[in-house]
């Protein structure tokens, strides 16, 4: 079985070869901003040069154990009033239910900004145990699901597993409602094992599906309607059914256990997997399935399915930090989106939140609310040429916003800070650009073209002459055409 999994994986070579041994720096291979900004554009949304000069003052070792301890600790978004509603609470349920919805995606959409990595590994799961807002649209489920996301992103798998299962967004989404001693449904224990645990077709069969559906029935009752869904006894297959060449009168809970006990190399393997191509390449082949992806799945499996020993084995590791791991993820639409704006510093509320979340699903991203059960698809699925465009329309809107708003000698502080108040037009650039990309851009040609779209009209002479500063008129809206050019870069949309 193992060989299966192997060959199912396989996808582009990947040139990283660095090993999961702690990376140490050495005069070599140096701790330094660009390896700070990787963590944050992985493990975060970007972050600001202040966030990126306070990492630098730390090891990264320590670094990376203190962002995953903030966030074991880290509180979830606070619930909202109507959290726990069902519908006699409405008093008028369309308006009332459509308005909870906006708030509750607002909230989420602000916490991209300040909740770090805890937020980052909630967002990765949402699209890992999947539901889609649009097929149940109903405010106290959309809070408890991702409630549920973000309380066991760091914990035990096997947990977690099991609370997505029976979570009513997730028992409305994939029909387990329905899923009844007389009328069984085997859609959610389909996707139990394709998606969620072992992969497709991959340890499991028909026969599996179907007697894991009948140990699955019961979780159809609530006290009042809307409320959240608990089990009900009467609806309950109480048979003997045959999982995993398992026999007896299996629940809910000896569907897990039975599961991770006989396939937990395989769970392990299929969540690794996809971590690694979340936060570290997309490309996986057979090299780094052997020393990266099998040795995490151990230390998975050795430490009973927690999280957090796997995350910090992975981000610690000279193969996270490696330069072959830098720019090989295309970013989404969020990425780009709250990266920016994270990145500058510049100016947002609760209005641009919105219009932001409005734009990512013009561009294929709508927050929590994938095409289908099997998620966004990611990487190179994001770019088309309608997509792409896109992405350039809205942050040429966002600085046209922040113009017309008075924010404009924003740009110019920006400049300064990176530049440290510089009055050479070819350090600005280049120090811009690198600043926004993951590595440096292929020729001294691109930077010269960058350096010229930055002088903008003012003549030569005034830089020649060293006259020419940051505190001129001009400098806002120089500050601004570069900015416009940087993200038309091809490696602005890397990450």
């Amino acid at each position: 079985m193992q060989n299966k999994i192997d060959m199912d994986l396989l996808t582009t070579p990947s040139c990283n070869t660095a090993t999961l041994d702690v990376y140490v720096p050495s005069a070599g291979n140096p701790w330094n901003i660009d390896k700070v900004k990787h963590i944050y554009k992985r493990l975060n949304f970007s972050a600001t040069q202040a966030d990126l000069d306070d990492a630098l003052s730390s090891s990264p070792e320590v670094f990376i154990d203190g962002l995953i301890d903030a966030s074991l600790v880290q509180e979830n978004l606070p619930a909202p009033l109507w959290a726990n509603w069902s519908f006699d609470d409405y008093s008028d349920f369309e308006t009332q239910n459509n308005e909870f919805v906006f708030d509750w995606r607002l909230v989420i959409g602000n916490g991209l900004y300040t909740e770090g990595l805890k937020g980052r590994l909630a967002f990765f799961w949402s699209n890992h145990f999947v539901t889609e807002l649009d097929s149940y649209f109903y405010a106290p489920y959309l809070f408890k699901y991702y409630d549920d996301l973000q309380t066991h992103s760091f914990g035990n798998f096997k947990d977690f597993t099991h609370a997505m299962g029976i979570n009513s967004t997730m028992l409305l989404y994939l029909n387990g409602f329905e899923n009844t001693e007389n009328s069984p449904n085997e859609n959610y224990a389909r996707e139990l094992y394709e998606l969620f645990t072992l992969g497709e077709g991959n340890g499991y069969t028909q026969s599996d599906i179907t007697e894991t559906a009948r140990a699955l029935t019961g979780y159809n009752h609530w006290e009042t309607v809307g409320a959240q869904i608990t089990f009900d006894d009467s609806t309950h297959d109480t048979g003997i059914k045959t999982i995993f060449d398992q026999e007896g009168a299996w629940g809910y809970d000896d569907v897990i256990n039975i599961l991770f006990e006989q396939r937990g190399e395989q769970i392990a393997t299929t969540i690794i997997t996809k971590l690694y191509q979340f936060f570290v390449s997309p490309a996986v082949d057979a090299v780094i399935i052997e020393n990266i992806i099998a040795p995490l799945s151990q230390v998975l499996i050795d430490n009973n399915f927690e999280m957090a020993p796997v995350l910090r084995q992975l981000f610690k590791s000279e193969h996270f930090f490696d330069e072959r791991a830098r720019g090989v993820i295309i970013k989404s639409p969020l990425d780009v989106i709250v990266g920016f704006t994270r990145e500058t510093g510049f100016f947002y509320n609760d209005q641009i939140v919105e219009a932001f979340l409005y734009y990512a699903g013009l561009m294929g991203q709508e927050i929590l609310d994938p095409p289908d059960v099997s998620g966004w698809q990611r990487d190179e699925t994001w770019i088309n040429a309608s997509t792409l465009t896109g992405r350039w329309q809205l942050l040429d809107l966002y600085l046209n916003y922040l113009m017309g708003e008075g924010y404009i000698f924003s740009f110019v502080d920006l400049a300064r800070e990176l530049t440290n108040d510089s009055i050479d037009p070819a350090f600005i650039a280049r120090t811009m650009v690198d600043y926004f990309v993951p590595r440096n851009l292929h020729t001294e040609m691109d930077y010269e073209t960058a350096t010229v779209i930055f002088k903008a009209d003012v003549p030569q002479n005034y830089y020649d002459d060293m006259t020419w500063s940051l505190s001129w008129s001009s400098a806002p809206n120089q500050v601004n055409l570069l900015l416009r050019h940087i993200f038309r870069i091809p490696e602005f949309q890397l990450k």
